[in-house]
């Protein structure tokens, strides 16, 4: 457990702990302090789901938060998709800390179904043994609670450095491009910057020294890029 500067989370310390012994090895819970980032992780119980430890960053999903502010509207998101380190599926779901409504801190559940539902598959296969059961992810957005559609779109992932974050912000970019690093234009640097800026990505300190070496241009490229988005908003 690091040290916690703010005396409201510190109130969600022991909760964390608490969460995770009462729900079991199946759900890991994990708060965060947004004044650090990079290092927002502050009480982890059941990691084993994530692999994440005490000190580890902001995911994909809470910097995409940060930048949508979607947090002013609500004190929560429930049930979006995740992908543990080793693949697995993930239910998350995760309560904004505020403090005179500033957000401060975020506390996220994840839960880790897999054991069920390979259950679950084994005994419908013995009622239906010649159907091929779908994938429990949802195919479409119809009826997902807010911010669902970008959960769907971008599962979020875990990562141990804002380095693992920011490779896997531009490896799913990338894939989704059907590019790769080496032979990107201009214009899809600019696409793919685009898209990282409005995940958050650029939130974390060190992030376009990240996004330059993953992109296979310069720093000074990064910024011009940033700054020819941040013109086009304005006018």
């Amino acid at each position: 457990m690091a040290a916690v500067p703010n005396a409201v989370l510190q109130q969600y310390v022991k909760l964390t702990e608490f969460l995770g012994q009462v729900l079991g090895p199946s759900y890991e819970v994990a708060l965060h302090d947004l004044t650090n980032k990079e290092r927002s992780i502050i009480a982890i119980a059941n990691n084993h789901i994530s692999g994440r430890e005490v000190g580890a960053p902001l995911t994909n999903m809470a910097l995409s938060i940060l930048k949508d502010k979607s947090y002013e509207t609500s004190d929560y998101r429930l049930h979006y998709y995740g992908v543990a380190v080793n693949g697995k599926d993930l239910q998350s779901s995760t309560l904004f800390i505020k403090d005179r409504g500033r957000l401060i801190g975020m506390l996220c559940i994840n839960f880790d179904d897999s054991r069920y539902r390979s259950l679950s598959n084994q005994i419908m296969g013995l009622c239906h043994p010649d159907i091929f059961w779908e994938d429990i992810r949802p195919k479409t957005t119809e009826g997902l609670a807010p911010g669902g559609e970008a959960a769907l779109l971008k599962p979020e992932l875990f990562g141990n450095s804002p380095e693992a974050v920011t490779a896997d912000a531009i490896s799913r970019e990338l894939k989704r491009l059907g590019i790769t690093a080496d032979r990107l234009t201009a214009e899809e640097r600019l696409r793919i910057i685009a898209a990282l800026d409005t995940d958050g990505i650029f939130l974390l300190k060190g992030a376009v020294k990240d996004v330059a070496a993953g992109l296979h241009c310069s720093q000074a490229s990064v910024y011009r890029y940033l700054s020819q988005l941040k013109d086009t908003e304005t006018a």
